[in-house]
């Protein structure tokens, strides 16, 4: 008879966690992730397989098997390395620090794995619940509670109003290259990061806007 908890370290060894008292080797985890890019810029995501990554990293299946449940998982932990988790800095400029931390996405999203990763993976997020968290957790939110920790920075240098909404905002900087790369309706521009922030921070609208707008919400 199998006991309930043996059953359950058998579905663990299935997730990205190794063997009990076999310490990780970082050094198949990066050669991994290289194999990844590099398949994803020769191939594309629809043709990357397990069996190219193994080989190509110098590896077996059953040792992919074992870090990540999934080819899906393999290219989330890819684009991690590749775009970065936490790469908005604090130069002691808010306007820098911004610029800084969306250029990144422009920067990731102008490559070959960018474009044929990206819209597909995002595609596959909608039908794996738990590949949609770990795409959440180990990407998404980082880098947007790096990009907020430098909206409340310049909060508090007075750069930014103080009732600003911060969630709105980080939608608004980063929705651009995101946008631009699931549609691919206008391109990834080398200043779209500073045309993006110098928008946000300075606003489109005239004199005449601010004035009608004040006018009306006075009555």
């Amino acid at each position: 008879m199998v006991n309930r908890s043996q059953g359950a370290e058998g579905a663990a060894s299935l997730t990205a966690q190794p063997a009990r008292g076999r310490p990780r080797d970082e050094r198949i985890d990066t050669a991994v992730r290289s194999a990844v890019l590099e398949i994803l810029n020769e191939v594309g995501y629809g043709r990357l397989t397990l069996e190219a990554v193994a080989a190509r990293a110098g590896t077996t299946k059953p040792t992919l098997r074992r870090r990540w449940r999934s080819r899906q998982h393999l290219v989330v932990s890819a684009l991690v390395q590749t775009m970065g988790s936490s790469p908005t800095p604090d130069t002691g400029c808010t306007h820098c620090d911004l610029i800084a931390g969306i250029r990144t996405l422009s920067h990731a999203f102008t490559t070959t794995v960018g474009r044929r990763a990206l819209p597909a993976l995002i595609a596959d997020l909608a039908d794996d619940p738990e590949l949609e968290s770990e795409f959440l957790n180990e990407l998404f939110h980082p880098r947007r509670a790096a990009t907020a920790a430098a909206l409340r920075r310049g909060i508090r240098r007075g750069d930014i109003r103080a009732d600003a909404d911060i969630d709105l905002l980080l939608d608004m900087l980063a929705s651009t290259a995101y946008y631009r790369v699931l549609f691919g309706h206008l391109p990834l521009t080398p200043t779209l990061a500073e045309d993006v922030v110098e928008v946000v921070l300075r606003g489109v609208a005239t004199p005449q806007w601010h004035s009608n707008h004040g006018a009306v919400d006075s009555l």
